[in-house]
């Protein structure tokens, strides 16, 4: 209940703080080339088969012609609240926080348990077989951070789905509630696990590489600062770091994960896609620079999110244990 308590708390402060910057990445990942000038946005892109309302009742759908024309962070959030209201930039917040706290409980508590049970059997190993060579402890973090996450990925992957697609344009509760409808109509349950594959492709390598930084940073600035340490801080610095290195290098999984599960929705051809297609596409439509897509805005997220949740996780831990 102790680890419970500390990773709900930190899954909510992180998803309040956090739910902007990941919709301006979503929004900076999925942006194509400009629409040529008097095309509607939601038809050209095929996600409903008549042309939007606004273009032919109300006024020209101005905001929808140009997805392409976000130029950077700021530029991309500035838009948003403008055309769209402040409160779009929480879009997703909802599911964000159903998936959070289950996702987060459960990841966070399988990687402590796993990794304190695995350095136990590495510190067994060298006390009773020191000739033997004994993998060092962040190795043990990186293998529990791996298990840990594939299971939590997988249970919580149709919650990540709507979420995204909520992000990537404004969309009301009831067409969500349509979109799920039409989705399952059109290819049942596996509609819910677009993108399972590359959120695998960029989480596993995160995980590994997230939770070996994070111990090997917190394991040296314990050891600089000594018995006195501030395990907020500790924890905040090292969180901050292990995420700014982690997501550099599975950056481009995340943009094809994004460009695969905003599919839901669509046509049964789109949905349909492999994720070879996907990638092909992507590299036709903008080049390299497409698998670069929204990199600020997850670094400006990933590394204060990573640094919010790990401290108030170990905080409260150590709040916990000093009872």
């Amino acid at each position: 209940m102790q680890q419970v308590t500390a990773s709900s708390s930190g899954a909510i402060v992180t998803s309040l703080f956090m739910t902007p910057l990941d919709v301006i990445k979503i929004r900076l990942q999925q942006q194509t080339r400009p629409f040529p000038k008097g095309e509607c946005f939601y038809y050209h892109n095929g996600l409903m088969d008549v042309v939007c309302e606004a273009c032919e009742v109300r006024k020209p759908c101005e905001w929808y012609q140009r997805p392409g024309n976000f130029r950077g962070t700021a530029d991309a959030a500035v838009k948003i609240a403008r055309h769209e209201g402040i409160r779009s930039l929480w879009s997703g917040l909802g599911p964000t926080i159903v998936m959070a706290l289950p996702a987060t409980v459960f990841y966070f508590t399988t990687y402590d348990n796993l990794s304190a049970w695995l350095k136990k059997k590495m510190c067994c190993r060298r006390a009773f077989k020191p000739d033997k060579w004994t993998p060092p402890d962040w190795t043990a973090a990186a293998v529990a951070g791996i298990a840990a996450r594939t299971i939590a990925v997988t249970v919580v992957s149709p919650v990540e789905m709507i979420r995204t697609k909520m992000q990537s344009q404004k969309l009301t509760y009831n067409e969500v509630g349509h979109l799920i409808r039409s989705s399952w109509a059109t290819k049942g349950i596996s509609s819910f696990y677009l993108g399972w594959t590359p959120t695998m492709l960029r989480d596993i390598p995160f995980s590994g590489i997230y939770w070996a930084g994070y111990d090997w940073f917190k394991t040296t600035l314990q050891r600089h600062q000594g018995p006195n340490h501030n395990p907020f801080a500790v924890s905040f610095a090292s969180g901050a770091a292990a995420g700014i290195i982690a997501s550099i290098f599975t950056h481009p999984f995340d943009v094809i994960k994004t460009n695969c599960q905003i599919r839901i929705g669509g046509t049964a051809d789109d949905m349909n896609k492999s994720i070879s297609v996907v990638i092909r596409e992507m590299y036709q439509t903008r080049g390299w620079s497409a698998f670069s897509a929204g990199l600020v805005p997850r670094l400006v997220k990933v590394s204060p999110a990573c640094a919010i949740m790990i401290s108030f996780y170990e905080y409260f831990k150590y709040l916990f244990q000093t009872k």
